[in-house]
Formats: structure tokens, sequence, C-alpha cells
């Protein structure tokens, strides 16, 4: 076995959860810092391969990658496609909009272009939204960037991600929060089906990073503002 964990991943600016790699190589932020403790575990070291979004899975069904870790909420749609870990994280849904806007709601946003990632958690909160025009993001390497900007300019009302990658847009006088959806959505590292060895591996060093409280200390270091979902 290569002593390389080959990570599929976009390459985006979404701090918290991760920051855009300075050398295409490092990364830094919560998934970097969590993925580094579990590869370690499993005395491996980890390889970022940067991909557009859409392409992740597939590399990591085709064999390119050994792992999609990378924001995903395990959705059936994933769920049918690769197999996921444990969960590492568990975030909700948020509604972004330009600063002023009334929107407060799913029934107050009827006729809004409502952006999201398409086959997403996401795409799920923004199809729940009375009367929205949805439009999908996909095939980009930095989506997250796309849809900020796509708001930004005017070419759509609002758009939705996770609760995590929105924090840092809290202090950006262009956005406000229109509403955060409860969806409690699960998020795991995502193996290709069959690969019970590996699957176990990371598993097992998920249990040793939770019972020793490394993986709750990564958390509050990078999201000290969100209560850390996986104790007991």
């Amino acid at each position: 076995m290569s002593t390389k964990l080959r990570l599929a991943c976009i390459d985006s600016a979404a701090l918290p959860l991760f920051d855009a790699s300075p050398d295409g190589i490092t990364r830094d932020g919560y998934e970097p810092e969590l993925a580094a403790l579990v590869a370690a575990e499993i005395g491996r070291e980890v390889e970022w391969m940067f991909m557009p979004w859409d392409n992740m899975i597939p590399a990591v069904r085709s064999g390119e990658a050994d792992a999609v870790w990378c924001g995903q909420g395990m959705i059936p749609e994933r769920i049918a496609l690769v197999d996921f870990t444990q969960p590492y994280a568990i975030f909700n849904e948020t509604v972004l909009v330009r600063s002023g806007d009334p929107a407060s709601g799913p029934t107050t946003m009827s006729g809004y272009r409502v952006g999201a990632i398409a086959n997403s958690a996401n795409l799920k909160v923004a199809q729940s939204i009375e009367g929205a025009v949805i439009v999908e993001f996909g095939a980009s390497a930095d989506v997250f960037h796309d849809m900020i900007e796509a708001l930004r300019r005017g070419d759509v009302d609002a758009f939705v991600d996770d609760d995590v990658v929105m924090l840092p847009l809290g202090d950006d006088p262009d956005f406000q929060v229109a509403f955060t959806a409860e969806t409690r959505n699960p998020w795991g590292v995502g193996v290709k089906p069959g690969n019970a060895q590996l699957l176990g591996a990371l598993n097992a060093a998920f249990d040793t990073l939770r019972a020793d409280g490394r993986l709750e200390a990564v958390w509050s270091k990078w999201m000290p503002k969100l209560p850390y979902p996986l104790g007991g």
C-alpha cells in the first residue's frame, strides 16, 4: 500500500473549513488539519489532489484518488456512489443574500434566483424555498468563490452553502444571512465501494481522535463559534 493517502478536494478559500493552497501541496483549515492527524494514525501521509467539485467522487471510484475529503454531506445520492466513514462533522445550511435584502425565511423568497452546488445537500435546501428559481453551480475548481461573486454581481439573489463556510462572510458588509436551515447534515470521508481495509482504518483513527480529545480540539481551534457536535 502506498504511504500516500490521496485525498480529492477542490482548491478553494473557504475557511475555517479549508483555505486555498499557497503552493499546490499544503493546506490549512479544519479538514486539512484533521486529515493530517487521521493519516498519521494509519501510518500514511496526505497528498491532496485538487480538482473540480464534480470530478471528486468519480476520481475515487476510478482509483485515481483514495478518498474524497471535501465537505461531503452524507446524502443518499453520494452514499450510492462511495462508502462513508463515521461523521467527522455535522453542519447546517445557511442562505446568504446581499445586504439590505428583506428575505428572512423559505417563504419570503419567491422569484429569487438561488444558487447552490449541483448534486449537494445545499441544493436540497435551495429547492425547499417556495417559488425560487434554482441556479446550479458545478464543474469549477473554486465553486464557493464563484457563488460569492455571482451574488455580489447580482447574477443570483441568494446562495446556499454550509453554515461553517459562511462564518467569515458575517463581517462582509456586502452580505447578510437570510436564514439557516437546521439540517444537521453529517459529513464523512468517502472511499471506493468495497475498500473495507481503508474504511476500517479511517474509522479506527476517528475513534482514537474522538476518544483522546484531539478531534474536538481541532474543531474548537477552527470553529469556536460552532458547538462541537460529536460528543458522547
